[in-house]
């Protein structure tokens, strides 16, 4: 007879990248134990009868702004973090552009010790790469952090975009450490320009926005990220991508071989510039912005074929009553979506977009592999962690603002009817979430540890600090 489980998650229909089967999961010390039959099952303190319900991996979210430290009126680590556990995440990256931003170890071990505190789920933590602190990364790299973000296009807490000298200098400091930068690809000199000319021409709708961003500004950035990264050697991820126009350039850096990978968003395959002018609507301003319909189709084949890796939400809250303004250009750019995600990408699924073992690959095990963690996170296998969520693939629900777990009660996905729901959130064996209700308790999460493979950095000979030494020192 087996040593009794912790738990038994029985006779689910498991659902991997690969395979979909039913069989039972025993789970000890918060890993996964055995996968077969429930007959040949151990004994267990809890048992879950998941009989007619699908046992995902957890989602790996790595684009959440919990807004903690400095900007709790919109959101922190306990209401983030449960709000996660309540859309079947398990596990979030979070973004630094808090207030301090996480630009040296010192903010990082700040932040650091406001998720231990709070979160209740696992989590990892983002650093900048900024123009003044290319020095700081690779302490920030040895304290720990996830990865490192570098903002090309403005976003909350305005943080400049950097030059690009600072940004191929940073590249190749990145190019040794071997994390991946996640990058917001948007061109702030083009957008900035473009804002400008048309508030001056008193143009102020949701389509104005959009015009301020056109497809060029995305472009550009993502070819330079691309570029840079080809160059250097860096291992890059595109965060929300939105624009059709993007894919063959997508398409053509992946074939030379560039490390990177590319993730977009519910509302870029479910809502359109043109749902703007509907009551309510306006909340849907973000950076960058819901494009037109026309682009949904290519997006979403680009996701249903793996081109674009993997699905994440920017979940992004703020108060209603900075989401509300006059103009377009007084709202606030970006609302809750962590909690959402799953119900949306699985009642898309059900309509032919995908199969639900590419949500699966997209939403788990693509996140894991990207940031270090597949084997441990985003795979259900003897040896990795028990993170998993149980979905009723036949439950019939209604998305609204008044419902989040998140501080930020606005949703451009009002009175939105989804066809599957998330009934059970287990992190390392313990349930977090469960028929609606949060049982995590605030700190139970743990802060992830990725593990990259070997850094490949190219071009070495000609890299500033083979030129120059020691990168410029770093301004506090």
């Amino acid at each position: 007879m087996p040593d009794a489980a912790d738990l038994v998650i029985a006779n689910g229909t498991i659902v991997t990248e690969t395979a979909t089967f039913t069989a039972s999961i025993a789970v000890k010390d918060g890993k996964i134990s055995a996968i077969g039959a429930e007959a040949a099952m151990p004994p267990a303190a809890e048992r879950i009868d998941a009989a007619g319900l699908h046992v995902l991996p957890g989602v790996i979210d790595v684009h959440v702004h919990f807004r903690e430290p400095g900007m709790t009126q919109k959101e922190d680590w306990e209401t983030g973090s449960r709000a996660a556990a309540m859309g079947g995440v398990t596990t979030v990256f979070e973004m630094p552009n808090t207030d301090p931003p996480v630009h040296n170890v010192e903010t990082y071990e700040l932040k650091r010790g406001l998720a231990a505190a709070k979160s209740c789920v696992d989590f990892g933590i983002y650093g900048v790469m900024a123009e003044h602190n290319l020095a700081d990364l690779r302490p920030m790299a040895e304290a720990g952090v996830a990865g490192f973000k570098l903002f090309l296009g403005n976003t909350t807490g305005n943080l400049p975009c950097p030059s690009d000298g600072a940004v191929l200098e940073g590249f190749e400091i990145l190019s040794q450490l071997g994390l991946r930068c996640s990058i917001h690809a948007e061109n702030s000199p083009i957008l900035f320009w473009r804002e400008d000319r048309l508030k001056a021409a008193g143009r102020n709708t949701a389509m104005d926005h959009l015009l301020a961003r056109t497809d060029i500004v995305a472009l550009e950035a993502l070819s330079k990220s691309c570029l840079f990264a080809e160059w250097t050697g860096a291992r890059i991820h595109i965060v929300h991508e939105s624009c059709a126009r993007s894919l063959p350039y997508i398409a053509f850096y992946k074939a030379r071989g560039v490390d990177v990978t590319v993730e977009t968003l519910p509302q870029y395959l479910t809502l359109a510039v043109e749902d703007a002018t509907k009551p309510g609507m306006h909340v849907m301003r973000m950076n960058p912005p819901i494009r037109e319909r026309a682009q949904q189709q290519p997006l979403r084949d680009a996701f249903a074929s793996g081109l674009i890796d993997m699905i994440a939400t920017d979940h992004a809250p703020h108060t209603p009553q900075e989401k509300a303004g006059e103009t377009i250009w007084d709202m606030a750019c970006g609302f809750p979506g962590v909690e959402s995600q799953l119900p949306i990408m699985l009642s898309l699924a059900k309509t032919g977009a995908f199969t639900l073992q590419r949500y699966v690959q997209a939403s788990s095990a693509n996140p894991a592999r990207a940031f270090g963690l597949y084997g441990t996170k985003g795979v259900i296998t003897p040896g990795a962690d028990a993170d998993l969520v149980l979905v009723d693939m036949n439950r019939v629900e209604t998305l609204s603002a008044e419902r989040l777990q998140s501080r930020g009660k606005v949703s451009p996905f009002e009175g939105v009817e989804v066809s599957a729901w998330p009934v059970a959130t287990i992190v390392r064996g313990t349930p977090v979430m469960r028929d609606g209700e949060i049982t995590g308790a605030p700190g139970s999460g743990r802060e992830v540890k990725v593990r990259m493979p070997v850094p490949a950095p190219r071009n070495v000979e000609t890299q500033l600090s083979t030129l120059c030494g020691a990168s410029p020192a770093p301004v506090h």
